[in-house]
């Protein structure tokens, strides 16, 4: 059975959430647990021995990717990858429907959509499986929430009997369900019927001049538009993971995923190239880019993640945080629940500390004193932080010197 993959990656208009961490790379190309967001979707696609095809969606330039695309190819000989690029915006089933001669170049019987900016352990196979079990049409991957954030989340209520798919609301003004929407499906062919019929009401209203609402008739969302249609047709069923599950929207959240990948990976093989060995100063688990280094002295760990070139000088300690490419934290500095851009300076003795929060914990902020706080510290790229400083839960754009002490600030 034939089967290709799509990979929805979004655009430099969207995702602002990001920010600043956006602002010189794409989030879907940050790394987090040792290489990029996108990464993690491809190694998934790639272990399905009946995908052969790989399509990236897309917003941003064709040069985004061009050099993701050549790594990939080296790494997966087998595995064709190509980018689709988007001439405007046009939504997630937009976007879809604009490219379905591409997409079903070829006759595929089915076909995986996956949001880039997903975190989990994406099980693919069991997705399969579970499709031909149901003899469904389409696929969606749930999770169970805590109900006070459910409503953040397309809610999904199914026949507990068959997990048939009985309503779909995305982001419900009342609680509906606990389990949402993951954003990843598997679908049949039949989805571009239901496009297609949902493009042309699109079309119809935009027509009659009393209409008020999107004017761009090709721009249609997948979740808003399409899976909503879908409860109707007795051929939409939801499978459940019970694994580790959160999205990478906002900046701070690629902490708890940073420290959820590296857990996944250290229990699956610890052995794979740049997680660390345990010993008294790597509390595992702990990525370590092998061109960086680091002072034998230097603790480390649990859930770091330390890109290429960075330095770590003597005594320093570094736990739940991602360094980027080309970071010095000097001898004796610490570094806690934060991200520290490409080419941070980190002064010794300097304190840079976020607030500690639970990898699955759907939220990164925190209310102090009656106000919502930023609980991951991020220093974006070319951030110099003098000696013996202490930065918390702060937010701090490109190419500033932080000479005094900040807490709970955004440094512009």
């Amino acid at each position: 059975m034939s089967t290709k993959a799509l990979i929805l990656v979004g655009g430099g208009t969207r995702g602002t959430r990001f920010r600043p961490l956006s602002l010189d790379t794409p989030k879907v190309l940050f790394p987090v647990g040792g290489k990029p967001i996108l990464s993690h979707a491809v190694d998934a696609v790639a272990s399905l021995k009946d995908v052969k095809e790989v399509l990236l969606v897309g917003f941003y330039e064709d040069s985004v990717f061009s050099q993701f695309i050549a790594d990939t190819n080296k790494q997966y000989p087998n595995l064709s990858i190509k980018y689709l690029r988007e001439y405007k915006a046009m939504g997630t089933a937009g976007g879809l429907y604009h490219f379905r001669d591409v997409i079903l170049k070829g006759n595929p019987s089915r076909f995986f959509v996956i949001h880039a900016d997903v975190c989990c352990s994406f099980p693919l196979k069991e997705i399969e499986e579970f499709y031909e079990e149901k003899k469904a049409k389409y696929v969606i991957l749930g999770t169970t929430v805590p109900a006070a954030v459910a409503n953040n989340f397309g809610a999904i209520v199914t026949d507990p009997e068959t997990q048939r798919v009985i309503h779909y609301v995305e982001k419900p003004e009342s609680h509906i369900s606990n389990l949402i929407n993951a954003g990843v499906y598997l679908f049949d062919q039949t989805i571009f019927d239901t496009i297609a019929a949902a493009k042309k009401v699109r079309e119809e209203k935009a027509q009659d001049p009393s209409f008020v609402g999107e004017g761009d008739e090709d721009h249609l969302r997948l979740e808003q538009d399409i899976l909503v249609q879908l409860p109707a047709t007795d051929a939409f069923y939801a499978y459940e993971t019970k694994d580790f599950w959160r999205q990478i929207k906002t900046a701070g959240s690629a902490v708890p995923a940073n420290a959820l990948y590296l857990q996944q990976a250290f229990q699956a093989d610890p052995k794979q190239p740049g997680l660390q060995a345990p010993s008294a100063n790597i509390v595992p688990p702990v990525y370590i880019d092998p061109s960086a280094k680091i002072d034998s002295t230097a603790k480390l760990g649990p859930n770091v993640s330390i890109g290429p070139r960075a330095v770590i000088a003597a005594g320093a300690r570094i736990k739940d945080s991602i360094v980027l490419e080309g970071v010095e934290v000097k001898h004796d500095a610490a570094v806690f629940h934060s991200i520290l851009g490409r080419g941070c300076k980190i002064g010794s003795w300097a304190r840079i500390e976020g607030s500690a929060v639970a990898p699955n914990d759907h939220s990164e902020t925190l209310v102090k004193d009656g106000a919502k706080i930023q609980s991951v510290t991020i220093l974006s790229s070319d951030v110099n932080v003098s000696e013996e400083v202490h930065v918390q839960n702060t937010i701090v754009l490109p190419h500033k010197d932080i000479k005094n002490d900040v807490v709970n600030e955004v440094i512009m």
